[in-house]
């Protein structure tokens, strides 16, 4: 991870092709094509990968997921349960529909822990979004029960997970809804894209429809086609998509160097008495992105962090410091900092984070550390790095 790394004559060949016949919008202007549909492939490429009935292309995986929970009816006032540690697209794509974002506490899958889920769980509650953070899941039949019993929509994020299964099952494709991004640091890329996948085929027809401007896509004339119902503009460009078919028909690829790398590194590491490693649910199997550790307390992991960046082991992150990832500093969210005007339902609906606290999900951030399996390394650097993070953080907690 990302895809970027290995970039070849394949993800050259389906872009020219686009270049060639001039056409870059996904919609629209068949004849010019000349027999390219490059998006139309991508979805039909996405199906299989994903197990799944049906796929839509979309401009990014934060379009993906506001477009999921749109399709499957989320709007205004409706209150979506996700976890304290995603990426901050989670809590605006659902602000943009009017909804209002439940945070709740992790466990030691650095996902939704399901006893907090229930907890959270009001009249107003719409769904619960799993974000599959750093490529593995949580509990996920314990979450998909509790969707059950209380009538709630499941949505899997799944964009940092691509690759990962469940009980043989591709992640993203478990839940009622999942969504996938392809930007330009995933493990496949289009440089910005993103893609809602679901066996619902209702919810497939929203998707379709809501992403362009609610056009119905039927017959083959643009101007002809009708608008069942108000849309917005997340359509992928048909150069995105060219440039993620190649990428996807390289995804066992991908993962399988991933997986070696990820491997080699963990096994250096298990040596180590201070290292602990994330619960990855029986049945479950990681993409392999990141490898995901425990130290002892926040102040070793604090440590271990500085000393990884000045001797240069890179892409190692400490989330419970970072501005992106996890709630504590997530001011903007918590202060209402807005360009545009928040409607007193939401305004009402955030006030728990003025007082809420998560110490279960301190205690697993503050020790997290999360390191990035690139594709482009060398197995001998791979081993000189898995050595050199083993020293690291045993003369560092050693002090």
């Amino acid at each position: 991870m990302p895809g970027f790394e290995l970039f070849s004559d394949l993800e050259r060949k389906e872009v020219n092709d686009v270049l060639d016949n001039g056409v870059l919008m996904r919609y629209g202007f068949d004849g010019m094509r000349k027999g390219h549909w490059k998006a139309k492939e991508l979805e039909s490429e996405l199906q299989h990968a994903f197990q799944s009935k049906h796929v839509q292309l979309v401009s990014s995986g934060t379009a993906a997921v506001s477009v999921a929970l749109a399709s499957a009816g989320v709007g205004a006032g409706d209150e979506v349960i996700m976890p304290t540690f995603t990426f901050v697209a989670s809590f605006e794509a659902i602000m943009m529909l009017g909804a209002i974002p439940v945070l709740v506490d992790i466990d030691d899958t650095l996902t939704l822990d399901p006893k907090a889920v229930e907890s959270a769980i009001t009249p107003k509650t719409k769904a619960v979004m799993i974000v599959q953070m750093c490529g593995s899941m949580g509990n996920m039949d314990a979450l998909k029960a509790i969707c059950r019993s209380n009538d709630l929509i499941f949505v899997e994020d799944a964009c940092q997970a691509i690759g990962g299964t469940y009980k043989n099952k591709p992640l993203g494709s478990i839940a009622d809804v999942g969504c996938f991004s392809f930007d330009f640091v995933k493990t496949i890329t289009c440089g910005e894209g993103g893609a809602v996948v679901t066996n619902n085929p209702e919810y497939y027809r929203h998707a379709d429809h809501y992403s362009d401007h609610g056009h119905d896509h039927i017959g083959n004339d643009r101007g002809a086609e009708t608008h069942p119902f108000l849309g917005y503009n997340f359509r992928i460009s048909e150069l995105n998509a060219a440039v993620g078919l190649a990428q996807v028909r390289r995804l066992p690829e991908f993962i399988a160097i991933q997986k070696k790398n990820f491997t080699i590194i963990r096994d250096e590491l298990s040596k180590l008495s201070s290292v602990t490693f994330r619960t990855v649910p029986d049945g479950g199997e990681e993409s392999y992105a990141f490898l995901n550790f425990f130290l002892p307390k926040l102040e070793d992991a604090r440590q271990v962090s500085k000393a990884f960046k000045e001797n240069g082991i890179d892409a190692c992150f400490h989330y419970y410091d970072n501005n992106w990832h996890y709630i504590r500093k997530w001011d903007h969210l918590k202060d209402l900092k807005s360009l545009f005007p928040i409607t007193q339902e939401v305004k009402q609906g955030l006030k728990y984070l003025e007082t809420k606290t998560f110490e279960q999900s301190d205690q697993y951030i503050a020790r997290n550390i999360s390191c990035l399996i690139k594709l482009s390394w060398a197995e001998n650097e791979v081993i000189e790095r898995a050595k050199k993070m083993s020293e690291i953080i045993s003369s560092t907690i050693a002090k």
